[in-house]
């Protein structure tokens, strides 16, 4: 409490008390001198709310010599001797300093309850603000922006870079010179706050926190301090140190993600590179070792070999050679999903003619097998990449023909909802048990059975990465009274959505 507001605490309260008199002075002709104490009081009440304890003394005790002054007989004489008026004095004297105490304390309660629930908001505040916060650039934007807004004053945040220390943030009043950029540095080096009110360059009006976190120290907290702030200097500091830990935590985590995350990506990589390295060697070896044989006993035994057991046995060293090509082919397509350098070339196609070339690039596996093509009317032209949505209607195709009684029936059927261009492929096959529907569409999963079906477990995963590449979705259920079915929907464009429901 300043001087000049100790004075208008005292002055204020004989203020109080002359009004008080003022009206006892008028009540005095019509009630009994002993009931104007009441008066007093509660002005000794109002004071000690209004002004403080000590304000409230000073009224309490003016208020009993006005009393013993003004109302005890005789009149403008100050009366001592009168052991029923003393004992009245010294009452009203104690009542009104115990009741002040007491109203002191509330208000004493009363403002630490403000104080606390000020401190509670500024950190409720910039907590509900980093919970928001995804990455380091957006936590020291929220926490420069909530600091700032609580406690209206000046901050920046310091982060190390190439083992110096940058203000990586601050607000637009914040002003820095090399003194201070040392004095940001000791915090950090050191691990302690340093400042204005520390035991650590005490110069200037700033306060430096260091951002303490599990692991290390994240970098420096600089709060200047003003005096005409709406908080004290202990609040600012118990403040500061709050923030600074929220904020160390909060750049901590964002850390600790970044490091889960390319553990993660370490880990997937040397998962791909090990089944990548035991598909290689099965995949790769199986048909080059039928190849080598082909041309081995070709270039051994030709003479002796019929014309039609060397035909056959280049026919195998084909089917071989084109089983590696898809092989290496899928490979690289798989590689080009995952580092997302597959780029779409977005058109409207027909989906009339989509099914078509897939099912001419299949011909010869499909050995006159029966194909049901069920179409909706009006199916509208969809913007997709035509290349890569063939290559997935292909897959879908040699994977029902894999899966499948060499002479069941295969069905492609295409239509359209409100949102999608919903296109399946299904067949008349075993289906795929339920707890593997999820795995089929992983890289090298391949089902136990048949054993007899050959393939690399890459087909449907490339048709996984076309389609999320598109936008769209893909899964796969076994059909009601046997068969499986996979299921591609494909968003549709804003007028295709139009028409499609136009036409619904």
């Amino acid at each position: 409490m300043t001087l000049s507001s100790a004075v208008y605490g005292y002055v204020a309260s004989f203020i109080l008390v002359a009004v008080a008199t003022l009206a006892c002075e008028i009540l005095h002709l019509f009630f009994l001198p002993i009931n104007l104490l009441m008066i007093y009081l509660l002005t000794v009440v109002l004071v000690a709310l209004k002004l403080g304890l000590k304000p409230a003394i000073s009224a309490v005790t003016l208020s009993g010599l006005t009393y013993n002054y003004l109302y005890v007989p005789p009149r403008f004489v100050f009366n001592f001797l009168d052991k029923e008026y003393l004992a009245t004095f010294f009452g009203l004297f104690a009542t009104g300093v115990v009741i002040s105490s007491l109203v002191a304390k509330l208000a004493e309660r009363a403002e630490v309850l403000r104080v606390r629930e000020a401190e509670t908001a500024c950190l409720y505040h910039l907590s509900r603000a980093l919970a928001a916060a995804g990455d380091t650039t957006s936590i020291l934007r929220s926490v420069v922006s909530s600091i700032e807004g609580s406690i209206n004053t000046p901050i920046a945040l310091f982060l190390p870079s190439d083992k110096q220390l940058e203000m990586s943030v601050s607000s637009k009043e914040f002003s820095l010179n090399q003194q201070e950029i040392d004095v940001a540095l000791w915090s950090f080096q050191n691990n302690s706050t340093a400042g204005f009110g520390t035991d650590s360059h005490n110069t200037g009006k700033r306060i430096y926190f260091p951002l303490r976190a599990q692991t290390k120290t994240g970098g420096v907290l600089a709060i200047d301090f003003d005096e005409n702030s709406p908080f004290s200097f202990d609040q600012i500091f118990r403040l500061g140190e709050a923030f600074a830990t929220q904020t160390a935590m909060a750049l901590e985590r964002v850390n600790l993600l970044n490091l889960a995350e390319q553990a993660h990506i370490l880990r997937s990589r040397q998962n791909l590179e090990r089944a990548l390295l035991n598909s290689v060697s099965h995949d790769l070896r199986s048909p080059l070792a039928t190849i080598t044989g082909v041309l081995s006993s070709l270039l051994e035994n030709g003479d002796h070999l019929s014309e039609q057991v060397r035909r056959d046995l280049l026919e195998n060293a084909k089917e071989e050679a084109a089983r590696l090509n898809r092989f290496v082919g899928n490979l690289l397509d798989i590689t080009r999903l995952e580092a997302r350098a597959t780029i779409l070339k977005m058109e409207p196609c027909d989906i009339q003619d989509l099914i078509g070339c897939s099912l001419a690039a299949i011909d010869r596996k499909l050995k006159n097998r029966p194909v049901d093509v069920k179409l909706a009317t009006d199916l509208p032209m969809v913007d997709m990449d035509m290349v890569l949505m063939n290559q997935v209607l292909i897959n879908l195709l040699e994977n029902a023909l894999k899966y499948s009684p060499p002479n069941s029936a295969v069905d492609i059927s295409a239509h359209c909802n409100h949102d999608y261009l919903v296109l399946q492929v299904a067949d008349l096959g075993p289906g795929v048990p339920e707890n593997e529907l999820n795995k089929i569409f992983e890289k090298f999963y391949r089902i136990p059975v048949p054993e007899s079906a050959k393939g690399t477990g890459l087909g449907l995963s490339i048709c996984n990465g076309i389609v999320e590449a598109h936008r769209g979705k893909i899964w796969a259920n076994n059909r009601v009274g046997g068969g499986f079915m996979v299921t591609v929907e494909i968003p549709l464009t804003d007028a295709h959505r139009e028409k499609d429901s136009t036409h619904g």
